[in-house]
């Protein structure tokens, strides 16, 4: 049997509300900065404000125009760029498709990428996993689709001044 509902694959429930704010501020003055960092035990990347990025397993590699489109463009808007990005420690290759709103979407090895606009800030990554589809990009453009360990810290910050006292685990 076919399955049934909201097999679109882009998450269950919420609104988008908050989607405009991270859109707008890809494309904002300046390149569209890519970097790592580490987040939930990966390396992944992040734009210049430390916000992850995903894949979309519905997306493949080397297509013209991105899988997301309506309701999953607003839950899962494209990262977007008039120019090359700056790249801090990604290795993967960049390049652009067209996002379902007709601008330069990112690539990363061919694959597009997207924010999640329930991640909030920076070192967050709560679309991890989501619907069996969405997954964080790793430093070398390959989709990282193992669970984040939970931070046991603050987010970005690798290994250093973390047992003042009480270990915390």
């Amino acid at each position: 049997m076919g399955s049934g509902g909201s097999g679109s694959g882009y998450g269950a429930g919420g609104t988008a509300s908050s989607a405009s704010t991270t859109t707008s501020s890809a494309s904002g003055s300046g390149a569209l900065s890519l970097q790592t960092s580490t987040v939930g035990g990966q390396r992944i990347v992040v734009d210049g404000r430390g916000v992850t990025v995903y894949f979309y397993t519905l997306d493949k590699p080397g297509e013209t125009k991105s899988a997301c489109t309506g309701g999953c463009a607003s839950l899962w808007p494209a990262v977007t760029s008039d120019t090359a990005p700056k790249l801090q420690g990604v290795t993967g290759k960049t390049g652009t498709v067209a996002s379902a709103d007709g601008r330069q979407q990112v690539t990363i090895n061919g694959m597009p990428i997207y924010y999640y606009a329930k991640d909030t800030g920076p070192g967050q990554a709560h679309g991890q996993g989501v619907a069996g589809v969405w997954y964080v990009v790793g430093s070398d453009g390959s989709m990282i689709q193992t669970p984040l360990t939970a931070a046991s810290g603050t987010p970005g910050m690798s290994g250093s001044s973390a047992s003042s006292g009480t270990s915390g685990y």
